[in-house]
């Protein structure tokens, strides 16, 4: 009998494996890529700027021009990750979850054709056009992915499964980053082929995940097709005893039975989503103004100022995305044992603990020989807090804290304000180095003081809870929020005449 039972759990964890690899490849894994292979060729990029004006006017470009456009190149992948925000919630309503990630790949295709031709067809507008494609999709992958996974996964592995698109995120970063490296496409002539490469994740993708289940809650929520969500979660699950978590699902779908899907601001309007919409909009706003991506800024400055060798920076900052992918695989393991808060609050007091210190550091480095080198490490120290805790955890907030109904609108509205807050640090992190030099990194030190506050006071635990127990324990601290509101104070002052004597 043991031996009949020994493969099902070994079915299990295949079917989900393989779900887990085939929507991430295409998925947060080109988010992460894309960010970070445009670092590797921006001289050779403005090289091709200006010799393009040259060869069309017969003059150069001005210099203040050449950066005009490039980065009008970096800040339209924010832009279009914007779009594809918007657009994800309409496609994962209509499509459905799996169609609408094979179905975004129409954008990576389009993009790569692009940035692969367009050096011999002379055009860098082909670039500036191909980064706003690649950044659509990449605004809708990284909304459907978690959503996908956390609705296909068991509730006791919902957390780690939802992980996987941070740990997805930063493998992204550092393939970007080797790829990048002289040695492999970092040459002047292949940066056409380096941007071009994202299709190879694409293809994988389309290879594989039409093999795979979609959604069990979608199709019996969303569809009410029973069939196909049994058959989807005997697939996942490994085995046909599937019968209590359809029942639970059967509950879940008569919570929601008469209801259509919520439109974003739908959510803003209704005061009984007001706790969840805050802590949405609270932590995925600390996620972006953290400072981590600052921090990569300013990483390859700090590495020269500990002595690291010019020729050398480039393998330094390998190290710091390995840092965060060792971070989000460890988080993965914990988020199940420990909880979604514990992590949260970690996170964010390690990174106030490492910012101060990093701050102190950079003060200090002219005055005492061995600051330079406590920078640097506080670079990885920061990284890997940044991963254990607000890199992961942030992104299943949408997944367990909404219904099924507003979970797309949700996913729109956490996408929009991620994807604002990106270009905007973008945009002003250089003016607030600028302007506090050293204590630059102070206000993003305030933001993640917020941040473990508010998860310590406000966020509830969801961990080992099924979707409909997290959605009970809302409405009680929903019905506990408005008691309190409508309860006025005790009076403890003397007694209150009510008519009086002439």
């Amino acid at each position: 009998m043991e031996d009949e039972q020994e493969p099902q759990p070994r079915m299990q964890g295949r079917v989900l494996l393989l779900t887990i690899c085939a929507a991430g490849i295409g998925g947060t894994f080109q988010f992460g890529y894309n960010l970070s292979i445009i670092n590797a060729p921006t001289l050779h990029i403005q090289e091709f700027i200006n010799e393009t004006w040259r060869v069309r006017t017969g003059q150069p470009l001005p210099r203040h021009l050449v950066l005009l456009v490039w980065s009008l190149i970096v800040s339209l992948y924010p832009l279009g990750g914007l779009f594809g925000a918007l657009l994800a919630g309409p496609l994962a309503v209509m499509l459905g979850r799996k169609k609408s990630l094979l179905v975004n790949n129409i954008f990576v295709v389009a993009a790569a054709t692009l940035f692969g031709f367009s050096r011999r067809a002379g055009s860098f507008e082909m670039v500036i056009l191909g980064r706003l494609l690649i950044g659509v999709s990449a605004g809708v992958s990284m909304s459907v992915q978690p959503m996908y996974l956390g609705e296909s996964a068991p509730k006791e592995l919902r957390g780690a499964v939802a992980m996987t698109p941070a740990i997805f995120t930063a493998l992204g970063i550092v393939m970007g980053q080797v790829v990048g490296l002289r040695e492999v496409l970092g040459d002047p002539w292949a940066w056409p082929l380096l941007l071009a490469s994202c299709l190879v994740p694409g293809v994988l993708q389309l290879a594989s995940l039409p093999l795979l289940p979609e959604s069990p809650r979608y199709l019996l929520i969303d569809c009410g097709d029973t069939e196909a969500c049994l058959a989807a979660l005997q697939r996942l699950r490994g085995t046909a005893d599937v019968a209590q978590e359809l029942s639970e699902l059967d509950e879940e779908r008569a919570a929601c039975r008469g209801q259509r899907a919520r439109r974003p601001w739908e959510l803003l309007q209704d005061r009984g989503l007001r706790r969840q919409v805050t802590s949405l909009a609270v932590l995925g706003g600390a996620l972006e103004l953290c400072g981590n991506d600052s921090v990569y800024a300013v990483a390859s400055s700090v590495f020269r100022g500990a002595g690291v060798p010019d020729a050398e920076v480039q393998y330094a900052v390998v190290g710091t995305g390995s840092c965060e992918l060792l971070a989000a695989c460890v988080s993965c393991v914990l988020i199940e044992r420990v909880g979604r808060r514990v992590l949260l609050i970690a996170g964010y007091s390690l990174m106030t603990c490492w910012g101060s210190i990093f701050t102190v550091a950079l003060c200090l480095q002219s005055s005492v020989p061995w600051m330079p080198y406590l920078a640097m490490s506080c670079i990885f120290a920061f990284i890997l807090s940044f991963g254990i805790g607000p890199a992961g955890v942030t992104g299943i907030l949408a997944t367990e804290l909404f219904d099924q109904k507003s979970r797309p609108a949700a996913y729109m509205v956490c996408g929009v304000l991620m994807w604002i807050l990106l270009f905007l640090v973008g945009l002003g992190f250089p003016f607030i180095m600028e302007g506090l030099s050293h204590f630059f990194y102070v206000p993003f030190l305030g933001v993640c003081v917020c941040g473990a506050i508010y998860t310590a006071f406000f966020l509830p635990e969801t961990k080992g809870k099924s979707f409909l127990e997290i959605s009970e324990e809302l409405d009680r601290l929903k019905e506990a929020d408005f008691l309190k509101q409508n309860q006025g104070p005790d009076w403890s002052g003397p007694e209150v005449i009510l008519s009086t004597e002439l």
